[in-house]
């Protein structure tokens, strides 16, 4: 069986470093991004979002959760976010400042190594 290689396309985000915006909203997706190695953007009742934090429980990392659904300014949040990664969907997996990707993309990174070794996890 031929092993599948998957390489994480991350971007770094200018505008978190850089904003424009000085709404609230962005500065909190702004000091949330820059004071936490791993941070997902989610909703607590998402399928998908429960699986991208799977992940990072399986590799014994506790990422910052920011629930969405469970903050009065959550849609606000989640608009300014859309301005920084480019999609309004979630899960939104930042690390290290550095936008990863949602869930299938973390839950491939997961399966062939690539998030563990981005994480620094050594084998």
């Amino acid at each position: 069986m031929a092993a599948t290689v998957v390489t994480l396309k991350m971007r770094m985000i200018p505008t978190v470093y850089a904003m424009a915006s000085s709404s609230p909203e962005s500065y909190f997706v702004k000091k949330t991004i820059a004071s936490h190695q791993t941070v997902i953007f989610s909703k607590s009742y998402c399928a998908y979002c429960e699986a991208a934090k799977a992940v990072f429980k399986d590799l014994h990392k506790v990422p910052y959760v920011v629930e969405l659904d469970q903050r009065d300014d959550g849609s606000a949040i989640q608009d300014a976010l859309s301005a920084f990664v480019g999609r309004h969907t979630v899960p939104q997996v930042l690390i290290d400042g550095k936008y990863i990707s949602g869930s299938d993309d973390s839950i491939e990174a997961y399966k062939s190594g690539e998030l563990g070794k981005l994480l620094g996890i050594k084998e």
